[in-house]
């Protein structure tokens, strides 16, 4: 390889001054003095041919220095080829020429001492000596960039790539700290900043992630000054690798160096990805150009997999007015409170957004906010009426998305049959729910929610052979999945009688779930086991779910955190220890029931299951004044408890008197109306009627009460949330 050659003038230059450079200063060459100035001479006279757009005269020039075999010829006779579009001929030109060895011709002229700052003259001598160094270094590097690109024109990506790395590599051995102020703005720094960008693309053009991801931390931590718009196109390609490139990004590199500093280093890559998109959303927030939406896009992908819907509702909230349409911003805030638990927050906004004066046809968010309401008893028939508005406004492109208008629908109207006033409205809107549900699953019949709902809709209306097929259809259509489908097929399973089975398919899912989603399923064992009498095993059960709900309390991990904000699966605390009181009163220890209710208050101190569970420790203690008290007292904190109520009734029927009679009559209705499934309060009523001598009205009310209990589960089937919800 022949060493730099330089224009014309450098040589004697140097010459002169060699006496005042370092040892470190490379051989200028053993070309005749002749030869060097008409190379020089030939070379000037073509570059400035070629700056003129003179490509044939150039080209001439350029080839009568090139017979003086210069590497500098050849790069500019390559940039023409370059130019023409003729990549192969491009190249031939360019294999001829060498960089590796301009590392210490680079480290000598990047170091400020190396000439005396005394005489004017030697200042002036050093920078033109600098200023023809820097031509003839970017002309090479140039050509190896060109190179580069002629690989990549040509699809030999990993080619090009390895030619920008030599380039990278020379510059970390010459400069390793950073470009030389005096160089920012000359086209060496330019041309190692395009190279520094174009290697990482390279790589991720070529498949090569796990290459591509240290090669992007390198550029985005590199000194060699890209502009903020090439910055920002490169954050936002690599957050994009980080996202969808599948590859493990905690493994592709070493630590950053800020790591050593104790600075924050993201645990994976989406986490990389979110610090990345962020910096650039802000970016985007305070510059004056065009608002790059697809970073908003990209960062709420990112979010919603973290599960930080609370996070993504603040970036949108901290957008400037102009940003996005109002609606718009509406309707994506109500996704982020939705995803973040805050659904009437959610809902809030969307009939903001629905009304007159806004977006009141606005299919989307009708269904948003019509899934919002579905499983909420106070919004059900709100919610039909979204839902049915929906329907109606579905033009012909919008009609895949008529299955999911007709399962909210069936969710909503089979809530609100449950609130129904009527025992003829119950039944016309339970059957609605039924023909919405079927023609939802007869759209979509692969869609596992749709299929459990309808499932849920016939087991709530005591169809068991119907639910029982829905939740096996489940089981398949999910492979197993979800763990509130397999505790739905033990309930049923309760439901005909056949315990020992319930339990073993309990047994099943929790080889096959992840602890932090046993929650439900461990509770529901428990319940099974003390409905078959085997109370010290359940004991054993509680004690299990107790240690799982705590550890998760006190756990940091993302499962655990995921489990807490599940809201079909997550079991709170208080209710561990609320099912231990009743357990243990069962079993007569009042002592430990009573332990047990007080970590229960102290974890919510108003709580309507804490005081029915009371009301029971003392009926069972023979103390119904103080069960009448403890009963009363959850009624107060919730109207709608119908357990409380139910209790109520028995006790002031057993109590007897015209004052107490019709008081119990009044709480077993309410009860009824709001639960027409509760087989005690059947019960009850039917001894209210006996004591009353109305023997017929017992006799309907006793065969409801048997006929319920031969048909329902340890736990009542409304205790399971609609998939709609989860």
């Amino acid at each position: 390889m022949r060493s730099l050659a330089w224009p014309t003038g450098t040589r004697g230059k140097l010459k002169k001054n060699q006496h005042k450079y370092d040892d470190g200063m490379p051989d200028g060459g053993s070309l005749p003095e002749i030869a060097c100035k008409e190379l020089s001479r030939k070379l000037l006279e073509g570059e400035a041919k070629l700056e003129q757009g003179s490509f044939e005269e150039a080209e001439v020039a350029l080839r009568e220095a090139l017979s003086i075999n210069n590497e500098e010829a050849r790069a500019l006779l390559g940039r023409i080829e370059y130019q023409k579009g003729n990549f192969q001929g491009a190249l031939q030109l360019f294999d001829g020429i060498h960089v590796s060895g301009l590392a210490q011709s680079i480290r000598f002229f990047a170091s400020e001492k190396t000439v005396s700052r005394s005489h004017k003259k030697e200042r002036k001598q050093k920078t033109g000596t600098s200023n023809n160094f820097l031509h003839a270094c970017s002309l090479l590097i140039e050509a190896i960039y060109l190179k580069a690109k002629s690989f990549q024109k040509l699809g030999a990506l990993e080619d090009a790539a390895h030619e920008c790395k030599i380039v990278l590599d020379l510059m970390e051995e010459a400069i390793p700290g950073c470009m030389p102020n005096t160089w920012r703005d000359t086209k060496v720094a330019k041309l190692v900043s395009k190279m520094s960008i174009l290697y990482p693309q390279l790589l991720a053009q070529e498949g090569l992630n796990d290459r591509a991801v240290p090669a992007y931390r390198q550029a985005l931590l590199n000194t060699w000054d890209p502009s903020e718009e090439t910055l920002a196109a490169l954050q936002k390609e690599f957050a994009i690798l980080l996202l969808y490139g599948g590859v493990d990004a905690s493994s592709s590199a070493p630590s950053p160096p800020d790591s050593r500093d104790g600075g924050y280093v993201p645990k994976n890559n989406t986490e990389e990805a979110v610090l990345l998109l962020l910096l650039l959303l802000r970016r985007n927030i305070l510059s004056k150009g065009v608002f790059d939406h697809s970073v908003l896009d990209h960062l709420a992908f990112a979010l919603s997999v973290c599960g930080q819907s609370g996070v993504l509702a603040h970036q949108y909230e901290e957008l400037l007015p102009g940003t996005l349409a109002r609606t718009d911003r509406w309707y994506n805030l109500a996704l982020c409170y939705r995803g973040a638990g805050q659904d009437d927050l959610a809902l809030n906004l969307l009939r903001k957004s629905l009304s007159p004066a806004e977006r009141p046809n606005d299919v989307a968010s009708l269904l948003l906010a019509a899934n919002l309401c579905a499983a909420r008893k106070e919004y059900a028939m709100e919610g039909v009426g979204y839902a049915k508005r929906a329907l109606e406004l579905m033009s012909p492109e919008l009609l895949y998305m008529k299955s999911r208008a007709l399962h909210i629908l069936g969710v909503a109207t089979g809530t609100q049959a449950r609130v129904a006033s009527s025992d003829s409205e119950r039944g016309k809107l339970h059957h609605e729910a039924i023909e919405a549900l079927q023609e939802a699953a007869a759209l979509e019949s692969e869609d596992p929610r749709i299929v459990f709902d309808l499932g849920l809709e016939y087991a709530m209306q005591r169809q068991l052979s119907r639910a029982l097929d829905c939740a096996k259809r489940f089981l398949d259509i999910s492979s197993g999945a979800w763990v509130e489908g397999w505790r739905f097929f033990a309930l049923l399973l309760t439901a005909q009688e056949r315990n020992s089975e319930a339990e073993l398919v309990l047994e099943a899912a929790l080889e096959e779930s992840c602890p932090w989603e046993q929650g439900r399923l461990l509770q529901t064992r428990a319940k099974i086991q003390m409905a078959a009498g085997e109370r010290l095993r359940a004991v054993h059960t509680y004690q299990q779910l107790l240690v799982l709900v705590q550890t998760s309390n006190q756990s940091f991990s993302f499962q655990a955190w995921n489990w807490q904000k599940n809201k079909a699966g997550r079991v709170e605390e208080v209710e561990v220890w609320q099912d231990l009181a009743n357990l243990y009163t069962e079993l007569k220890q009042w002592r430990d029931a009573e332990k047990c209710l007080e970590k229960a208050q102290e974890l919510k101190t108003y709580s309507t299951v804490t005081w029915c569970a009371m009301g029971k420790l003392h009926e069972a203690q023979g103390q119904p004044e103080e069960a009448l008290a403890s009963y009363k007292n959850a009624v107060a904190v919730d109207a709608t408890d119908v357990d409380s109520k139910v209790r109520l009734g028995a006790l002031l029927r057993e109590r007897g008197g015209k004052h107490s009679l019709p008081v119990a009559r009044s709480y077993l209705a309410e009860a009824l109306q709001a639960e027409p499934t509760h087989e005690e309060a059947w019960l009850q009523m039917g001894l209210l009627h006996k004591a009353h001598g109305h023997t017929q009205e017992a006799i309907d009310c006793f065969e409801a009460a048997v006929k319920l209990e031969q048909s329902s589960p340890v736990v009542p089937f409304s205790s399971i949330l609609p998939a709609l919800s989860w």
